[in-house]
C-alpha cells in the first residue's frame, strides 16, 4: 500500500477498508435510518450542512435557516459503532462548508477546525460574522491559508495555524466595508482553481422571486484574488462549485477542470472551466421541487467521492436524482454523465464512511416558510426541527426511482439564424423524445448536431417548422449514433420557438408492493388501525399519536401515545396532548374533487389539474376525511396522496401541481403521514398484522400501531397506475381544450375518445412536455357517431399533461388507462 493511502486510513477518511468493530449492541435502525442519531436545534429548520470521516470518526454539522451570528445547532462526533457525541465547542449558525486542508492535515467543517487527532478549535461568530457555505484553497498561499465564503458574499482569508481570520470582502448583511455587490444571494458553492476564486449563488432578493421560478436568478462569479471588483460569468442559479480534487481542492490548481452545476428553468447548467475558459452544458430535470427562484428550495447539492482510494467514484446529486459524475469530465473528454436513480430525501451532504454510504438531510422543519396550501389544511407543522443521517448501501443510488427527467434549450424563445444551444445530455437512457415547437408566423429551420464527449460535433438532420406548429421526434436512430450530447442550431431566425428533451426507461416495477408494507391494511380491509400523527416539540423529541379504530367509515378513539428515540411506542395518559393532535394535525375536508371524470384539483393560484385514480372505493374515505392528502415531509417539500397514488408535489413558488412526479399506487387503507427522526410513518395497520415485519412497530398495550421506515421506501410500495381523464360524458364547446391530466410518470398508457353527437367528430390530443403550456398535438382522430376510438401512447412518449379539444359541441368522453 502506498503510503499516502496509509495516511488517509489512519485518519478515517476510508474507514470503509477496515470497518473498526465493537462490543456495543447495534443501535436499533429501519431502512438505514437511526432514530438515535436524529439532531434537534430550537430554530425554523435543521438541515445537515455537512459529513465528513476525519480521525476515526464521523463529524457533522446542522445549520438553522439565517444565523449569522450562531445558533443552538451542535457539531456531532459519531464514533464507528454510532454513539453520538455533541461537542461542547458547538456554537451553531447556517454552516454548510468543508474542506480538508493538506498541508496541516486539518478539516475545516463549519466554523470549526479539527486535528488528526480529533482536537477541535474554533472560529467565533465574532471572528468571522456570516453563514458559511464554502471553503478553498488560498490562491497566492495554500500552505498557510485558506479562503472561507458566507451566503452573503463575505470573503474571509483564515490562517491555519492562528486561525486569524482577515476580511476581504463584506458580508452584505453589514452596511460598512467592502461589498462584492454581485446579482443574486443566498450563497452555496466556493473552489479555487486557474487562479480564480469561484463563487456561486442560487437566489434572488427580488420580490417577484418569492413566486416565480422563471425570473432571473443567481450568479456564477470569480475574483482574482487582486481585482476591486468580482466578474459575473453567468445569471443563473448555481449551487455547487468543485473539481477533480474535491475536499482537498485541486491538485493541479492551473490545469485541472473546476465544475459548477446550477439551473434555470429551463433545466440543469453545468459549467466547466478547462483551460482558463468557461464551457457549458445541460442536463435535464428530474424533479422540480427545487425550481425556487429564492434558492430556498435547493440545499446544497453536492459532487462528493463515494469510491475507494484506488477507485474513486462521483456521485452528484441535483434535483431529485443521483448522477454518475466521471472525474475525469472535460471539454476534451466529457463523455460518463449518466443517471442513476430518483429520489425524494433533501440531502445536504454525503460521504463514503465505513463501507456504507451517509447521506446528510433536512428532514424536519418547523417553519413551513412559503410552502402553505389549501389542500394541506391548517395542519401544525413538526413542533421541533430535526434531520438524520440515512446509512445505504454503495447501489442505493441506482435502485430508487426511475430516472425519467426532461429539459429544454429554448423555451418560448426568440432566437437569431446562427444561434447554438448549449449541449444537452442525451446519453445514459433507453428512450428519447425531442419536441419542438415553433410560436411564430414564419417557418423556422434548425439543424440537430451530436457529439461523442470529444469536442466534435456532427450534423445529423435538419428540421423546417411550420409557423404555429409543433412536432415530436423520437430519437432511437440518434441513440444508435453513439451520441453523448445533443444540441440545436438555428439556420433561420425564429419567434417563441421551443426545444425540449424528454428522456426516459423501461419502468421495471411491478404492481406489487415490497414486502417491508405487509401488515399495513389493504383497501378492502374491515376494522383496522389507524390514526393522526404529528412529530412533538417542547424538547421532548417524541411522536404524537392520536390511535384510532377504523371500520369502514366509523371511526374510534383508542387514546393517546408516543414513539419515542427507541421506536418505543407507548400509551400515555395527556389529555391536553390528545386533543392537540386531534385538533391541529386534523385531515382537511373536501380540499380535491371527486367527479365522473378524475380527480380535479384548484390549486392556489386557480389553475385546474386532473390526476387520475386507482380504485373507486377510495372516494368515500376521502370525502369523510379518513385519509391525509398532502403533507410536509421534507423540508419544503409535499407529499400528496391521492386515490390510492404517491406524489412528489414541489411548492408553489416552484410551480406547484404543474410539476408534480407519481412515485407509487398501492391498495392499501392509510390514514395519515409524517416526518420523524428521519423516518416516514404511516398509520393503517392490520389489527393482526404479522409480528416479523420490523417496520410495524406496536404499542406497549397492543392497541395501536404505525409504520417506519424512509420516504424513499415508496418507490417500492407499486408503480403508478391509474385510470380516468379530462372528460366523462362531459359538456365540451368545440375548440376549447379540457383540463390538462397528468400523463408523466405511468406506463402502458392508453385513451379513450367517444361523444353523443349525431356526426362524426374530430378529437385532438394534446401533450405539455413541460407543465409550462408548450402543447403539442400527437393525435388527430376523427371519431364516428356511437363509436369509441381507443389510441395507445406510444412508450417513447415522455411528457407531463394531456388535454383533448373537440370540432363542436358535445358531450365527450377521454378516458385514460395507466397499467
Amino acid at each position: 500500500m502506498k503510503p499516502f493511502l496509509r495516511a488517509l486510513l489512519a485518519l478515517g477518511l476510508f474507514a470503509s477498508i477496515a470497518p473498526l468493530q465493537s462490543a456495543e449492541p447495534t443501535p436499533i435502525q429501519l431502512s438505514g435510518i437511526y432514530p438515535g442519531l436524529a439532531m434537534y436545534n430550537n430554530e425554523g429548520e435543521c438541515g445537515t450542512g455537512a459529513v465528513v470521516p476525519w480521525a476515526g470518526k464521523l463529524w457533522v454539522i446542522t445549520y438553522a435557516p439565517h444565523k449569522p451570528t450562531g445558533s443552538s445547532d451542535k457539531l456531532y462526533e459519531v464514533s464507528p459503532d454510532l454513539v453520538q457525541t455533541v461537542r461542547p465547542e458547538s456554537v451553531g449558525g447556517t454552516p454548510a462548508n468543508r474542506m480538508v486542508h493538506r498541508e496541516s492535515n486539518q478539516l475545516f467543517i463549519g466554523p470549526y477546525v479539527i486535528d488528526d487527532k480529533g482536537a477541535v478549535r474554533v472560529i467565533t461568530p465574532k471572528q468571522m460574522y456570516g453563514r458559511h457555505t464554502g471553503n478553498a484553497r488560498h490562491l497566492t498561499d495554500p500552505a498557510n491559508k485558506i479562503y472561507y465564503a458566507t451566503m452573503e458574499e463575505g470573503i474571509y482569508e483564515v490562517d491555519v495555524k492562528t486561525l486569524e481570520a482577515k476580511e476581504l470582502w463584506t458580508d452584505e448583511q453589514v452596511k460598512q466595508g467592502r461589498h462584492a455587490d454581485l446579482p443574486g444571494y443566498h450563497g452555496k458553492g466556493l473552489y479555487s482553481g486557474h487562479g480564480r476564486l469561484i463563487y456561486a449563488n442560487n437566489g434572488d432578493h427580488a420580490k417577484e422571486a418569492l413566486k416565480d421560478p422563471r425570473v432571473p436568478s443567481g450568479v456564477l462569479a470569480e475574483w482574482d484574488g487582486k481585482a476591486d471588483q468580482w466578474t459575473v460569468v453567468r445569471r443563473n442559479q448555481f449551487t455547487e462549485v468543485t473539481g477533480p480534487g474535491g475536499i482537498y481542492g485541486n491538485a493541479n490548481p492551473d490545469t485541472d477542470p473546476v465544475w459548477s452545476v446550477g439551473w434555470d428553468h429551463r433545466s440543469l447548467i453545468l459549467m466547466v472551466m478547462d483551460g482558463g475558459k468557461w464551457h457549458s452544458y445541460r442536463l435535464p430535470k428530474a424533479s422540480h421541487s427545487y425550481d425556487g427562484a429564492h434558492g430556498w428550495n435547493t440545499e446544497w447539492p453536492r459532487i462528493r467521492d463515494i469510491g475507494m482510494p484506488e477507485k474513486p467514484e462521483l456521485l452528484m446529486t441535483m434535483h431529485g436524482m443521483f448522477w454518475h459524475f466521471p472525474k475525469t469530465f472535460s471539454v476534451a473528454n466529457s463523455a460518463g454523465i449518466r443517471p442513476r436513480s430518483a429520489y425524494l430525501k433533501v440531502i445536504g451532504d454525503f460521504t463514503r464512511w465505513n463501507d456504507r454510504l451517509v447521506f446528510g438531510c433536512d428532514d424536519s422543519a418547523k417553519s413551513e416558510f412559503l410552502n402553505k396550501r389549501k389542500v394541506k389544511g391548517e395542519i401544525a407543522g413538526p413542533g421541533q426541527s430535526h434531520s438524520n443521517l440515512w446509512f445505504t448501501s454503495s447501489d442505493t443510488p441506482d435502485n430508487l426511482g426511475p430516472a425519467t427527467a426532461s429539459g429544454a434549450v429554448w423555451l418560448n424563445e426568440d432566437v437569431k439564424a446562427g444561434d447554438t444551444t448549449d449541449p444537452f445530455l442525451f446519453a445514459g437512457w433507453e428512450r428519447h423524445v425531442q419536441w419542438s415547437s415553433n410560436g411564430g408566423t414564419q417557418d423556422f429551420q434548425f439543424e440537430l448536431q451530436i457529439s461523442k464527449g470529444d469536442g466534435q460535433w456532427t450534423t445529423i438532420s435538419d428540421t423546417t417548422l411550420g409557423g404555429g406548429v409543433g412536432n415530436s421526434h423520437f430519437m432511437g436512430d440518434v441513440k444508435q449514433k453513439g451520441a453523448e450530447w445533443i444540441r440545436l442550431k438555428a439556420l433561420t431566425d425564429g419567434k417563441k420557438i421551443s426545444a425540449i428533451f424528454s428522456y426516459s426507461n423501461a419502468e421495471k416495477r411491478s404492481t406489487e408492493a415490497d414486502a417491508i408494507f405487509s401488515g399495513l391494511a389493504s383497501l378492502e380491509e374491515g376494522a383496522h388501525l389507524g390514526g393522526l400523527v404529528r412529530a412533538r416539540g417542547e424538547d421532548k423529541r417524541s411522536m404524537h399519536f392520536a390511535a384510532m379504530s377504523v371500520n369502514g367509515g366509523k371511526v374510534e378513539d383508542i387514546g393517546y401515545y408516543e414513539l419515542d428515540a427507541e421506536l418505543k411506542l407507548k400509551h400515555v395518559d395527556d389529555a391536553k396532548a390528545h386533543e392537540y393532535v386531534k385538533k391541529n394535525a386534523a385531515i382537511p375536508h373536501h380540499v380535491i374533487t371527486l367527479d365522473d371524470a378524475s380527480v380535479l384539483i384548484t390549486d392556489d393560484r386557480k389553475r385546474r389539474w386532473r390526476l387520475p385514480r386507482t380504485n373507486a372505493a377510495y372516494d368515500s374515505i376521502t370525502n369523510g376525511g379518513l385519509v391525509r392528502i398532502a403533507r410536509e415531509v421534507a423540508t419544503e417539500r409535499d407529499l400528496l396522496h391521492v386515490s390510492g397514488t404517491f406524489y412528489e408535489l414541489p411548492a408553489e413558488n416552484a410551480d406547484g401541481f404543474a410539476k408534480v412526479r407519481p412515485v407509487s399506487s398501492h391498495k392499501l387503507r392509510l390514514m395519515d403521514y409524517c416526518s420523524y427522526r428521519g423516518l416516514l410513518i404511516l398509520t393503517g395497520v392490520k389489527a393482526d398484522a404479522p409480528a416479523n415485519n420490523p417496520h410495524i412497530i406496536r404499542s406497549d398495550d397492543g392497541k395501536a400501531a404505525v409504520w417506519a421506515g424512509a420516504i424513499d421506501d415508496l418507490w417500492k410500495l407499486g408503480k403508478p397506475v391509474g385510470y380516468g381523464g379530462p372528460w366523462k360524458n362531459t359538456a365540451a364547446k368545440a375548440g376549447e381544450p379540457s383540463d390538462p391530466f397528468l400523463l408523466a410518470g405511468y406506463d402502458k398508457r392508453t385513451i379513450s375518445l367517444s361523444h353523443d353527437a349525431s356526426d362524426t367528430v374530430e378529437m385532438v390530443v394534446q401533450v405539455d412536455p413541460t407543465g409550462e403550456g408548450h402543447w403539442i398535438t400527437v393525435r388527430t382522430a376523427d371519431v364516428p357517431a356511437g363509436k369509441s376510438l381507443d389510441y395507445t401512447f406510444d412508450e417513447n412518449i415522455s411528457a407531463r399533461w394531456l388535454r383533448v379539444t373537440v370540432s363542436k359541441d358535445c358531450h365527450a368522453t377521454a378516458q385514460c388507462r395507466y397499467e
